[in-house]
Order: C-alpha cells, then structure tokens, then sequence
C-alpha cells in the first residue's frame, strides 16, 4: 500500500560506534536473552535439551541461545580461504538491500568487496543513502559445513533430523548425553518432535540449510520464521579487529511469541509497516517505546540462536564480516500454528509457503502408523515414556488431518461432481495467486493457459481459499475441479488412523472426538471450503474472456461508497460484456442487485453476503475492513448473522441506537497490493484487499500508542502468560523427566525450576549465573 494514505517510519540505521550495553541498561522493555553454553550441556541426558528447547522456545515462545561451539568449529573449514578454494568461482544473487534488488556477483568477489564495503561507513556518513548494503543471504550451505554440523550439533536440533528411527526395533528412552563421545547415540535417541519435514519424499523437501555473509550496515528487516517453524541460527565465522579488518557480530532485536499481537498492531498502527511483507528494519527508538518485551543477543562466532515460531524479529550485522548458517525445523506445534494462523497470512500477502504443511501432516502420519503396528505387538513399549508422546502427537497429527480432509469435503446438497481431474501428487501444484503449495483439490481454469517459449502450459490454479475470497482469473466462475488423491485412499487412511488411535486409547474420552469421516462432517458446525467454493462457482457469473493478455488493473474489485450511484453505472451481463445502459434495461439491472446496509452502495446480488434472520445485505469489502470478517468466514457460517442483529453494526444510522454497541476493530489493516507478486491474469473480484481499514478506527490522536486495540492486545497476551502454568501441566504428562514441573506463577518460574532435569539449568532467567552475556 502507498505510504501517501499513511505515515510511515523511516529507516535509520546503526552506527558502527553504537554501544549496546548501553542500550538494554537505559530501556526497561530491554533485556539480554537466556544463554546456556554447551560445556554446561556436556555429560547430561539429550532429553534435558529437548525439554529445555520445549519448554522455554516452543511452549514459552522465548529465544534461547546456546554459545561456545566456537571451539568446534576448525577455521580451516569455516573461512573465507575455505570457500574462495571451493565455491568461489560460484555465482549467486547478492542482495542490493537499499535499491531492492539483486545482482549477480560469483562468492570470490564478493568475499574480496567486503572490507572495502564495510569501510564505506562511518560514524559521520552511516546514515546516507548512498552508502551500498550488500548482502549475500539465501545461499545453499556448502556440503562440508552441512556435515560438519550435523556431526557436532545434538540431533534434537539438527536440520531434517528423523527421530524415530526405522533400525531400531520399538521407540526407546535413551539417557545418552550431550557429548563427543555420545553423539552417534544422542541422535537415536533424538525427541518425536523434531524436524517432520524429514517425513516427505527427499524431492518434495524445502532446501532450508542457508547461509547468510553480511558487512556491516546490512539487515534482515523485521520477520517471522516461515510457516511458524522453530528458527535455527548459528554463526560459523566473522571478522577479527585485527589488521584492516572490524570486529564482526550480529544484533539481534527478538520478541515472544505469545506477544506477537502486540508487536504486529505497534508495527501497523504507531510505525506504518506490515511485518508480513518483510521489508522495515524498525529503528533504535521505536524498539525502546514498544509495549512489549524485546529481547536482545549480540551473536557472535559460536552461538547458536533459537527463534521461537511466529517471534517477530530483526537482525542487524556488524564488522567487516558474519557467516551464519540457518534452518528451520517442522514440528506438531509448528504445525498446528501454521495451520490455524501462518498459513491464512502467507496467503493474504502471496508469501511463498515453502514447507508443505499439509502433506507433511499426511506423510508423518503414515510414517507413525508403521511404527505403531509394529511396536504394538510389544508389551514393553508401553512402559516407555517416549512412546506416550509418541501416542500423543499422532493423535494430534490426525487432528489436523481430520481438519484438512474435512476441509475439503464436497456437500451432499449438490449434485455429485462429474468429470473430476486427476493429477497424482507430487507435481508440486502451488495456487497461481497466492503461491501457496495444494495438498488435494483445487480449481483450474481451461481457457486462461499461457505457453511458454518451449510450449509448456503454464495453467490457471486457484486454491479454494483464495477463491473463497474472491480471487480467480478474469472467467470467475468458469473452473473446473481438479484432486491429486483418490478419495477413497483419502478416506481409508482416515479410518485406518482412527482405529489405530482408538486401540492405543482404550477408554480414553478422546474416543467421543474420533468420529468416523462421514459423521464427523455431518458434526461439522460450518460448512467445508469445498462447499463454499461449489456454491461459489454457482451464484457467480462467467465472464469468458481471454484474460491471458490483460493488463492487472484491467478490472475493479471492489467499489466504494463515494462512487458514481448505481443508476449511472452501464449493466454488466452475465458474461460481463459491457452495454449500454437505457431506461428499459434499469429494472432488470435492480432486480440483480442490492444495497449494502452501511455503504447504501447497490452492488451485484453475488456480491453481498445476506443475513439469515433479516433482510439486510452487507457487501464484503465492509465486512472486512469494518467487522474484521473475511469473506471465507462469512461464507461458511450456516446460519450468518448480520451485524445488526448481533447488535454490533457501526454505520452511522445504528450508532445512534441505543440497543447497537458498534464494533471496535481488532487491529489495523494497511492492505496489500498483491498486483505485484500475484500472477498477471488475476482478479479481486469481492474485497479489494490492498484497501486500509485506517477510516474505521478511532484513535487517540494525542497518545496513539494507548490505543484500545493495542490494550486489549496487551491483556489478551498477560492472559495468555497467565495461562501458561495449567497448559505446561498438560504438556509435562507422559514426558520423560518434567513430572515435577509444577506450580510455577510465571514464566520466570518455568526457566528457574528446571532443576529438577540437572544443576545447570538452574536461574535461566538471569544471565550472568549461566554464561557471559555479550
């Protein structure tokens, strides 16, 4: 979105003589992250990390570090030397940060450019535009240094680690420490949540092993971690201050995920940036007025951070030179957030989703039924603590499952869908809009294909999501349904799945949940977005046209209040051939069309969503921006209500009733322009989505950081903190080693109470008692 509709915060950057100890000493939302060094680790069971990692990244939703692999990492492998000798002559994009561009530029070169580009900044020229911020991130981490690390580092935090591991006969508790001498054992005895994607096919696998050389001035601007995976970032060599070179470290500015609201509603409304877009790096100032915890890590050769999933955060490097090495790891939290909150994002922004999510969910459990038959035959597995969380996270994988497969589900109320194509997966099918991957069903259009120069089709595919809410090609309605699974395979999983769990279970009430398929969807209280997109596909017209050469703004998606009146607007046929408009014409014009209560504007009937209970029409566009409801949402609801009946309507004439309490926006929307990134022969045919929802909201024009939406953010998150002790209780059952977990008042007890696993995790809230704070 233009910054002209808003105010924005510029960036400033850090001088090279900027003091951070200074800083956290000086702010009261500034503190140093938990550090824990290896030599500590040494000699103690592999589940005390995997129950560290759980408890204060995943289930706190705080950034840990782990230092002083420094000593294991030779310089005769991680250097510049080394990768001039290997991989030097090797092109890659270099990222021009400040002209957001790429340039091509081979590893050698830009290895030699560093200390000429790092002394381009000073403490009296840091600030200008002209300086060049060079940055050669997202590279392919060379093979040695892949290896290497997955020897030293514990498996539990190991990219693509399997942790059940097909050799061994039954899933074992294995006591191994953290050790040298132990390290072929720790990985055997590696947690079940550990990295899923190492579950799916190798050719289907994200390649996120990455690494990242920056000099000083470069950035990662704020961020999530993709598809709210569990970060990993370790830095393997920098500059010293010796010679012409600077010393090299890297400022990292983190936050919890449990304040994540906060943190994206400060960006929104008081700074003017969208931290899905990945594109402000927020300055010193605004981090030190923020409402939230901000946690800080100056990282250094050796450290190994670990980014809580969907922790906003951003990354600052000083010094001629930082080489880190990055991966993510998929877990069953993980994934449940990337299902229930990531996804829905990425989508909204078109983010490449690079990770698979669902048909990780399908392959780990097919993976964990192999498992499962074989172990059940043995009576001493169900002795084993491992197995307990084993059983624990298979069933909340076929949760998922449950959700998606329903999700997809077509209604009985329609005719059978006939002709049907099938494409079997694994043909890497992602959505032409929102670039999202398809597990299953999906919509093609057979008219919007574009050749390529070697006569490969390149064909129109929407997921039912983006079309639910309105996106599509130019034909709207004129697509075809397309699966890659039999169904029937689908379905018999599902019930294979469910027995299985229903065996382990016994008596358990969970059973109740476990409902067979058709049942299930007969429970379901709204309808599947398979439905909404079959009822969709009817009520909507079809235009024909051959949108393959169409300019983007070629149609309007949505219509403002402010517009011509409906009277003056030429009829729009069926096929949305534009006519003329007489006299003769205009009833038929009224009788396919309706007036949105709050903008009085008349739009075409199928694109209005109707109350059940009341005459009234509510166009989308109003829904969205003015009651937070996205077109899907309402779709989806068997019996909606409008927000007049709900006594919650804000237009003008019902805030004058007394029986109305207007809606109070949850946050704020500056839009997204997905023209940009979203193919060319698309369309926003119900919300234009790139629209803010700035005239809804009302603020405080003197203290604007005390907004209500920002308070009621900020309770909700204490809320959750305070809830943390009762969810921690749950998680600690069958989990070997945290029984005595308990009775915790916050989450400063959580860290401080971990003596029961060994000594040495003792006051992990207080830095300077477990390791040097940089």
């Amino acid at each position: 979105m233009p910054s002209q509709y808003y105010p924005q915060a510029q960036f400033v950057p850090l001088s090279p003589n900027f003091e951070l100890e200074k800083l956290v000493a000086s702010s009261n939302n500034f503190s140093y992250a938990a550090r824990i060094s290896i030599d500590q680790l040494k000699h103690h069971p592999i589940q005390s990390l995997e129950a560290l990692v759980s408890a204060v990244v995943i289930k706190g939703g705080r950034p840990l570090v782990i230092e002083n692999w420094g000593s294991s990492l030779p310089t005769t492998l991680f250097s510049t030397k080394w990768l001039e000798e290997n991989i030097g002559t090797q092109a890659e994009n270099v990222r021009d940060i400040s002209n957001e561009t790429d340039i091509h530029m081979t590893v050698g070169h830009y290895l030699r450019s560093m200390n000429q580009l790092t002394k381009q900044f000073t403490s009296s020229n840091y600030q200008s535009t002209r300086r060049q911020r060079l940055y050669m991130k997202d590279i392919d981490c060379p093979v040695a240094w892949a290896e290497h690390l997955q020897n030293i580092l514990p498996g539990c935090v190991n990219y693509l680690n399997d942790n059940i591991d097909s050799k061994i006969n039954g899933l074992k508790e294995i006591d191994d420490s953290i050790d040298e001498n132990s390290q072929d054992c720790s990985k055997e005895s590696t947690a079940i949540a550990g990295d899923l994607m190492s579950s799916l096919p190798p050719d289907m696998r994200a390649q996120n092993l990455m690494c990242y050389i920056g000099h000083e001035g470069t950035y990662t601007a704020i961020h999530q971690e993709m598809c709210a995976t569990l970060g990993h970032n370790i830095m393997v060599e920098a500059s010293k201050d010796e010679g012409n070179e600077q010393e090299g470290s890297s400022i990292w500015f983190m936050t919890e995920t449990k304040e994540r609201e906060v943190v994206s509603e400060y960006f929104l409304s008081i700074l003017g940036h969208d931290i899905g877009v990945e594109k402000h790096f927020a300055q010193v100032n605004a981090w030190k007025k923020a409402p939230f915890n901000v946690w800080i890590v100056e990282q250094r050769v050796g450290d190994l951070i670990l980014i809580p999933p969907l922790a906003p955060h951003q990354v600052w490097n000083r010094g001629t030179r930082t080489m880190k090495v990055a991966w993510n790891r998929t877990t069953i939290d993980t994934l449940e957030l990337a299902l229930h909150e990531a996804l829905s994002r990425c989508r909204m922004v078109c983010r490449d989703e690079q990770y698979k999510c669902k048909a990780i969910i399908y392959y780990t459990l097919v993976k964990y039924h192999d498992f499962l038959l074989r172990d059940l035959l043995s009576e001493s597995m169900w002795q084993n603590k491992r197995t307990n969380q084993f059983l624990d996270e298979f069933q909340r994988l076929f949760y998922l499952y449950q959700e998606i497969i329903i999700s997809e589900m077509f209604s009985p109320n329609y005719p059978q869908e006939e002709n049907v194509e099938m494409i079997p997966f694994g043909y890497n099918i992602t959505c032409s809009y929102c670039r999202c991957d398809i597990f299953n069903r999906f919509l093609t259009c057979k008219r919007c294909i574009v050749y390529g120069p070697n006569g490969m089709e390149d064909t129109y595919d929407i997921c039912m999501d983006c079309y639910a809410m309105g996106r599509s090609c130019a034909c709207i309605s004129n697509l075809k349904w397309v699966e890659q699974w039999e169904w029937k395979i689908l379905e018999e999983n599902y019930e294979l799945w469910r027995t299985s769990i229903i065996r382990c279970n016994g008596d358990s009430d969970d059973i109740i949940s476990l409902q067979p398929l058709p049942n299930a969807f007969l429970n379901y209280k709204k309808k599947s977005i398979a439905e909404v997109c079959q009822e969709q596909l009817r009520i909507r017209p079809s235009t024909h046209e051959n949108i393959t050469n169409m300019s983007p703004n070629h149609y309007e998606s949505e219509t403002e209040s402010d517009d011509k009146s409906w009277k003056n607007v030429p009829y729009v046929k069926e096929e949305f051939q534009i006519v003329n408009l007489g006299k003769k014409r205009r009833r038929s014009t009224i009788e396919k069309t309706h007036r949105c209560h709050v903008c009085l504007y008349h739009h075409w009937s199928w694109k209005l969503a109707y109350c059940s209970t009341c005459t009234l029409a509510y166009c989308y566009g109003v829904l969205w921006r003015a009651f937070d409801l996205m077109p899907q949402t309402v779709m989806e609801n068997k019996k909606w209500q409008c927000p007049r009946c709900l006594k919650i309507c804000c237009c003008g004439k019902c805030r004058k009733c007394r029986t109305q309490k207007p809606y109070q926006q949850k946050g704020t929307q500056l839009g997204h322009d997905t023209r940009k990134v979203a193919d060319h022969r698309s369309v926003e045919i119900l919300v234009d989505f790139s629209k803010p929802n700035m005239s809804w909201l009302r603020n405080d024009p003197h203290n604007p950081q005390d907004s209500i939406r920002i308070k009621r953010l900020k309770e909700k998150a204490e809320s959750t903190k305070s809830q943390e002790n009762f969810a921690l209780d749950n998680y600690l059952v069958g989990h070997s080693g945290l029984e005595s977990l308990k009775n915790m008042d916050d989450f400063s007890s959580l860290t401080a109470n971990m003596n029961y696993i060994d000594p040495f995790l003792r006051d992990l809230t207080a830095p300077e008692s477990i390791g040097s704070v940089k």
